[in-house]
């Protein structure tokens, strides 16, 4: 392969999966998540003025850096792209599920998916989800993306599962791996607003929550109602210096914190109804 390729950097970003949903609708085949910055690369062929201007438009915030790179051996990237461990469950790209236990492990691709167990978020919802989801679990999962939390899920014994996603150009990749995963008689995937839907499929046991913490504070209310008396919340999306701010606006809706779990920059939280 010959020719300079251009990369594609964002960072600020409010919105991570509409981000995500951006690059991947301009022709990204893989986007990594270099801390809390996104990035992607481009054939030299690509107008990456329109792979800016859909970022922007799914964001407004973001800052979006271009800059031309050797170009790029996407072998060598497969190769980068690696398994993660959390707890019992294992979320890889199919190239290397073969190593893995099939119950306890979650196959994403990252060429076409996003949401890959890639960033702290995700693995902390994850281990805080492995403490509270029992079998026959009813679960929402709320900005489900690539529905790795759904599928996890189900993984972990829930059997009535509602991935509820407002961006839809999510469903066609996350329909894909609840399909490859094989839980689609427990994973619907729903695209539409959060508050509306999970209001539908409600009680449920436990809701999950991996979404900017802005989007968080305006959604606790709802999910405290959505729950059932004996429910559990585990929210993520959440800096750690945003903890206080968070805590007390979980306080307010109704729920009280159980457990915290910070990897680097990241808090994820347990909640739970006060009875």
């Amino acid at each position: 392969m010959t020719g300079e390729w251009r990369a594609v950097r964002v960072e600020r970003c409010a919105d991570r999966d509409a981000v995500m949903a951006a690059l991947f609708a301009t022709g990204s085949q893989g986007v990594h998540e270099d801390g809390d910055a996104l990035v992607t690369h481009f054939p030299p062929d690509v107008d990456t003025s329109i792979v800016v201007a859909a970022v922007h438009a799914a964001d407004s915030s973001a800052a979006v850096t271009v800059t031309d790179v050797p170009a790029v051996d996407w072998s060598e990237w497969r190769a980068s792209v690696d398994a993660h461990q959390v707890g019992r469950l294992v979320v890889t790209p199919p190239w290397r599920a073969a190593e893995f236990d099939p119950a306890t492990t979650i196959v994403i691709d990252p060429a076409m998916a996003f949401g890959t167990g890639e960033h702290p978020t995700t693995r902390g919802m994850l281990r805080l989800m492995q403490h509270v989801v029992r079998a026959g679990d009813s679960v929402a999962d709320l900005g489900a993306g690539s529905a790795v939390l759904s599928i996890a899920a189900a993984k972990l014994g829930a059997t009535r599962i509602a991935a509820i996603e407002i961006d839809d150009g999510a469903e066609g990749s996350a329909t894909e791996n609840i399909r490859v995963n094989g839980v689609e008689n427990y994973v619907r995937y729903l695209v539409g607003d959060a508050i509306v839907l999970l209001a539908l499929v409600a009680p449920v046991r436990v809701i999950l929550a991996n979404i900017v913490s802005s989007v968080l504070v305006e959604l606790l209310p709802g999910i405290t109602q959505s729950l059932s008396t004996d429910g559990v919340a585990v929210l993520s999306g959440i800096l750690v210096e945003e903890r206080e701010l968070m805590r007390r606006a979980i306080e307010r809706a109704g729920l009280r914190v159980e457990f915290e779990d910070v990897e680097g920059d990241w808090l994820s939280i347990l909640t739970a109804r006060v009875s």
